[in-house]
């Protein structure tokens, strides 16, 4: 076949397309996010999917002392440490999904890529995804929704934009080594203009592969979990939003990440994968199980900034 049209003599683009390889990549998962929160978060396993918080009962003075140059008494004081009677106890959630693969599809199409092990991998990414967002939203063990309401703080402009004044009146609430600020990417960019506006940008930090802006020296994580008007990906300029700051690991008194240790074909930290067996039809069924929740071991662990507004722009020409 030759190209008449433009003068040239030559085999046409079209049918020398059919005899050549195309380069492929793997499936895209375009909801695929780094999921900061879940590699930031130090995470215990558990034997028996679940977990107690024991806490003490605590005053400004949880046991009196003896400590004095010139003893008023001789006798040292005596007492005791008493812990909570009924202490919470955090028990593992279960997400889970059954993926259907054609046995057909796997034995004729699996090359360049596993057809099987593909499909295995964007349902894992979907569970993990899952997993993200119920760490922050879920109703019982969320950490949005378990944020102590002494914890709790509004933006100081009535407009509601984030503020440096803001994010510094959560580090009083979190003094205590803390870990990073978590936000929508939307949220951050807010914060970020606000900074701008009163000519203070931010620091920036590498952190696992990632660079981050920091607000005195604590990072702050994006994360599309926490929602704006209870979307991932809101269509409005403005919109409402809180921000987290966190301190994690269990020997900090921090929040922590649980998980189910040991799983029977674990392919992943409680994450197992489970073959169901092929029907008539030959359609080879899996099932996929992530155990997970979180737990808040002291009040101080975390605060959050409620009603952020992710909109407010201002006019830099001079």
């Amino acid at each position: 076949m030759t190209q008449q049209n433009t003068g040239i003599n030559a085999l046409g683009l079209n049918e020398a397309y059919n005899l050549a390889n195309v380069t492929k990549t793997r499936p895209q998962f375009r909801a695929s996010t780094p999921k900061w929160l879940t590699r930031l978060l130090e995470f215990k396993g558990l034997e028996t999917g679940l977990y107690r918080v024991n806490k003490v009962v605590e005053g400004d003075t949880p046991l009196d002392v003896l400590c004095s140059q010139t003893k008023k008494s001789d006798e040292i004081p005596q007492g005791f440490v008493q812990y909570e009677s009924t202490p919470r106890e955090y028990r593992l959630n279960s997400i889970s999904t059954i993926l259907n693969v054609n046995t057909v599809v796997d034995d004729i199409f699996s090359s360049p890529y596993d057809q099987t092990k593909e499909q295995l991998a964007l349902a894992v990414e979907s569970l993990r995804e899952r997993q993200e967002s119920q760490l922050i939203n879920n109703d019982d063990y969320g950490l949005l929704k378990n944020v102590p309401d002494s914890q709790r703080l509004l933006p100081r402009q009535s407009n509601g934009a984030p503020t440096p004044d803001d994010f510094d009146e959560l580090l009083t609430k979190v003094w205590k080594e803390p870990s990073f600020f978590l936000a929508h990417p939307r949220a951050i960019a807010a914060f970020g203009r606000e900074c701008t506006r009163r000519g203070v940008p931010p620091a920036t930090v590498s952190l696992q592969g990632g660079t981050f802006i920091t607000w005195r020296g604590v990072p702050i994580i994006p994360s599309n979990k926490l929602l704006v008007d209870g979307l991932k990906e809101p269509k409005s300029q403005s919109g409402k939003t809180s921000i987290l700051l966190i301190r994690t690991g269990e020997a900090k008194r921090g929040v922590i990440g649980l998980f189910q240790a040991g799983l029977k074909n674990e392919q992943g930290r409680g994450l197992a994968v489970r073959f169901r067996g092929i029907d008539d039809k030959g359609v080879a069924s899996y099932l996929l199980s992530l155990y997970c929740s979180a737990a808040i071991l002291a009040d101080d662990a975390i605060a959050a900034l409620d009603e952020v507004e992710v909109g407010e722009y201002h006019d830099y020409s001079i």
